[in-house]
């Protein structure tokens, strides 16, 4: 997901340089769009692990900015609301209207000037996701 997040491209449209929390949203719509077409009973566990393990590195990360614990705890719930409200938004993604995906990327992506762009990338990024297998993201072998 990581990978992925670092395309440069993603960033492009951005009204301003871009910011940890930008990375960090857009991590969360990777991460979503990941969940979404991998989520079953077959794959529950490891879906938890990882979510698990990547929260987790999350709160580590804010931690070596220097955040103290109590803004951490705001900081991952606020992180939290927004994944969550990702999942929710984008549960459906494929019966939305192209102008229905821009109008849920509008809420996640303020700073953005071309929310167009972003959406076709995550169509694009959803259809992969669902012509490959969670293990051939496991193992890595997926270049961005």
């Amino acid at each position: 997901m990581v990978n992925f997040t670092r395309n440069k491209d993603l960033y492009k449209n951005l009204a301003r340089q871009d910011k940890f929390s930008d990375r960090l949203t857009l991590f969360l719509l990777h991460f979503s769009f990941f969940l979404k077409n991998y989520k079953n009973e077959e794959n529950r566990k490891i879906l938890q692990e990882i979510y698990d393990f990547n929260f987790r590195q999350l709160e580590l990360s804010i931690r070596e900015i220097g955040y103290g614990d109590q803004t951490i705890n705001k900081k991952m719930k606020d992180y939290l609301n927004l994944f969550h409200a990702m999942v929710g938004e984008i549960h459906f993604w494929e019966n939305f209207t192209k102008e229905e995906k821009i109008n849920k990327f509008s809420s996640f992506l303020t700073d953005f000037k071309n929310i167009e762009q972003l959406v076709s990338y995550f169509d694009d990024f959803n259809e992969k996701l669902s012509k490959k297998t969670l293990n051939s993201y496991l193992k890595s072998v997926s270049n961005p």
